[in-house]
């Protein structure tokens, strides 16, 4: 990179936004910097991080693209139906399974495509492959365990200070650095949101039987309970609870935990056990009030923190990725810099208002169903019969939320964005 420009990008924030859009910018044939504060010997362990990720079909098309699809077809686990039912507790043992009132998603009704509703990746084996695939690519710079302390911006540049003391200058520089993003801070870039009173638990389970490529969430009293489910007869569960409640049952020893768990996962799979730790992570919702500033965006959780109600939250920054790549090689093909800010405002106006529809969404959704209301219980149970009896609507939702309504970016349609 020339012009006394180190490269064209540098992103700070080397997760899995961060590297996502290094390899999407990469193929772009755009020059990036990473930089990264964790150290990979901690992120890369198995133990690091219990999640298992909700994948959007659309999503992984984006990963296929950029040619990660050989590490994570071997360990998806493909979702072919969702069950969503508004639940009680101990409903699953008494009956065996979700209630009459229930919404159900099949991916058999969606004729116009061969992909499933979504796919389940457990967070390590995402990491693995991103990382792998980031460190094979000699164009991409990744500067790791190292954070950035300063940021200065001119009318043509942002430089960064790094906690070594080294400077790094390029047109635009990303946020990727998730929710307690240090780049927003420094930009001024405000957010609104606020905590919620539960913790999500997520543990991985074993089960005596097969889960037959469903997911199913159910809205309990306490909070949403959805069960995931992973390659084998495994599944992944992520349950929401008062954080009081929360805190008490991931200190109880595993049976006494387990036989908290069977009384809302019920016996439908047989007979369970836990495989490996339970995490706990406090839930919150968080907008950043712009996505852009002077030689600067925001991706990911740097630029919105959603409520895990429906395993979003992923998918939107790896849509940020896909809209803020396309947006920079398009300007780069037509000899506009990286960081001009036509190509930043068009970013902006791509991804904005869906990031803010469905953190919104979320929020209406965790406020009608997380309540033992009498009266909103045999409402909320109507409409979700009501929307299952309707094909139209249950196809618009499954194509919503596998990501391919819209004005979709290249990556997303599977399209590579190599010149």
């Amino acid at each position: 990179m020339s012009n006394g420009f180190d490269a064209h990008v540098i992103i700070s924030g080397g997760g899995l936004v961060g590297q996502t859009l290094a390899l999407a910018l990469d193929q772009a044939g755009v020059s990036v910097i990473v930089v990264d504060a964790a150290k990979p010997s901690e992120t890369l362990a198995p133990a690091f991080d219990g999640r298992a990720f909700a994948i959007a079909f659309a999503s992984f098309r984006m990963w296929r693209a950029l040619g990660l699809g050989d590490a994570l077809d071997a360990v998806a686990q493909p979702i072919e139906r969702i069950m969503v039912t508004d639940g009680k507790l101990g409903q699953g043992s008494r009956r065996g399974g979700p209630s009459l009132l229930h919404l159900h998603f099949d991916r058999a009704e969606l004729h116009d495509h061969d992909e499933p509703l979504g796919l389940m990746l457990e967070a390590r084996h995402v990491r693995l492959a991103l990382d792998s695939a980031v460190r094979a690519r000699p164009a991409i710079r990744m500067i790791q365990p190292m954070s950035v302390t300063g940021i200065e911006r001119d009318a043509a540049s942002a430089s960064v200070t790094l906690a070594n003391g080294e400077r790094l200058r390029a047109p635009l520089l990303v946020g990727a650095d998730g929710r307690r993003s240090f780049v927003r801070g420094a930009l001024g870039i405000r957010t609104i949101g606020w905590d919620y009173p539960a913790t999500a638990i997520v543990a991985t389970i074993a089960h005596e039987k097969p889960h037959d490529a469903v997911a199913h969430e159910f809205f309990l009293p306490g909070g949403p309970f959805a069960i995931l489910p992973l390659k084998g007869e495994r599944s992944n569960i992520v349950w929401a609870e008062p954080r009081a409640v929360a805190e008490a049952l991931l200190k109880m020893p595993e049976a006494d935990f387990l036989e908290e768990l069977r009384r809302r996962f019920g016996d439908f799979l047989g007979d369970l056990a836990l495989e490996g730790p339970r995490f706990g992570y406090p839930l919150s919702l968080q907008l950043a009030e712009r996505m852009i500033d002077a030689r600067a965006v925001l991706a990911g959780d740097s630029a919105h923190g959603i409520h895990p109600l429906a395993g979003q939250g992923l998918n939107l920054g790896l849509k940020d990725c896909a809209a803020l790549a396309e947006c920079i090689a398009d300007a780069v093909s037509v000899g506009l810099d990286p960081g001009d800010v036509s190509a930043l405002e068009r970013y902006q106006r791509w991804r904005r208002f869906d990031n803010v529809t469905m953190a919104l969404g979320m929020e209406f959704f965790d406020r009608l169903f997380s309540n033992n209301i009498a009266p909103l219980r045999a409402a909320r149970g109507l409409g979700l019969a009501a929307v299952n009896a309707v094909g139209p609507a249950r196809r618009f939702f499954m194509k919503y939320a596998g990501g391919g309504a819209g004005d979709l970016p290249k990556l997303l349609r599977g399209e590579s964005l190599a010149a």
